[in-house]
């Protein structure tokens, strides 16, 4: 820098008129000794940042309204919202990926006096990986936890008299418990291998995989597959449940097997992304039960700067879980697939930190 300022100095002085040159040649070389005895002042390069931070909030309103419709249907009313933040961090041969996805909805229909839940779901998924010396091969570290906010309920048509409609008490007198807070909740810590060939695609085989099922409503262990506690009078399951012993259920059920996840995501442009999900587990304390399955889908389509499209699904099936058969008696009677979809148009916003 100061070798650049004296030659510009004297470039100055080149160009001045001959009469001038004399004082402006004092001056040059004043300002030249000046600078060539300032200090150097180092350049401080910008502090790395190791996190990518991004947080997406999305509220979303569905109203239906009828007037003398001859095809029948009922007025209703939907509100929803929901949280997905990210927290990533990768430093060297080391990354650390975080996501925390949280869903609420509720719903009213003109043809029952209740407000009902139609949304609810909490789900953390912490993710470590350090690379080895093959190519696209990490070490792993992999830690989710599922379960809802609160009680969700399955509302039979309760019985009426003389044709009268079922009031509010009568319609929460005759609803069954489906689910609540850790009711269940699924907690798992797996180690093994993380694949990422590409930057959209990522498989994680872990071989060792503790988990814990946690059920803490005496009423819904039969439903999750919990295990009868030892020195019970019963040694049939559904024959407990049915006699009201639900106290003879135990409320936590350990688990050891392998996990395999898959995930991708697919970034159209910056409008539009499809992300995916798909978890297997298969436990080797139960070598003759079929694998649990959580396939999870979300399509996102920004089509304004704070409105967007969103279409998202969940699939479980879990050989343990007895699904309530909703057209007999609500009762959980079999296992089965269970599937949820959501189409919502809401408002959206994203705050972002990035590297």
């Amino acid at each position: 820098m100061k070798k650049i300022a004296v030659f510009f100095a004297g470039m100055l002085v080149a160009a001045l008129p001959a009469f001038a040159q004399d004082d402006a040649q004092q001056a040059a070389a004043q300002a030249a000794e000046t600078i060539a005895a300032a200090p150097d002042v180092p350049v401080v390069p910008p502090k790395p940042k190791y996190w990518t931070l991004t947080l997406q909030n999305n509220i979303n309103f569905g109203q239906t309204f009828l007037s003398q419709w001859a095809a029948g249907g009922y007025n209703n009313y939907s509100l929803a919202a929901g949280i997905d933040a990210n927290a990533n961090y990768a430093k060297g041969k080391m990354i650390w990926n975080n996501r925390l996805q949280l869903d609420y909805g509720f719903m009213y229909s003109a043809d029952k006096p209740i407000i009902q839940k139609n949304k609810d779901r909490i789900y953390f998924e912490s993710k470590w990986g350090l690379e080895t010396p093959a190519p696209h091969l990490s070490w792993s570290a992999n830690f989710d936890f599922r379960t809802q906010f609160n009680n969700n309920w399955n509302y039979a048509t309760p019985k009426s008299f003389a044709g009268d409609e079922p009031t509010k008490q009568e319609w929460k007198a005759a609803r069954e418990l489906k689910s609540g807070l850790f009711s269940p909740a699924y907690i798992n810590l797996g180690l093994g291998l993380l694949w990422t060939p590409k930057p959209w695609f990522s498989l994680n085989f872990a071989p060792i995989t503790g988990g814990v099922v946690i059920v803490s409503d005496d009423l819904l262990r039969y439903t999750y597959g919990m295990d009868l506690v030892k020195g019970s009078s019963y040694t049939d399951r559904k024959q407990a449940y049915t006699d009201g012993f639900y106290s003879d259920f135990r409320p936590v059920r350990y688990e050891f097997g392998a996990q395999l996840k898959i995930d991708a995501k697919w970034v159209i442009n910056e409008n539009f992304t499809y992300t995916t999900q798909l978890a297997l587990f298969y436990n080797y304390l139960t070598p003759k039960v079929e694998p649990r399955i959580n396939w999870d889908n979300k399509v996102f389509w920004k089509m304004a700067k704070y409105f967007a499209l969103t279409l998202s699904t969940n699939l479980i099936y879990d050989p343990l879980v007895m699904v309530r058969d909703s057209d007999k008696d609500g009762k959980p009677d079999t296992k089965g697939v269970q599937f949820r979809e959501f189409l919502e148009l809401g408002f959206t916003y994203t705050i972002s930190a990035k590297k």
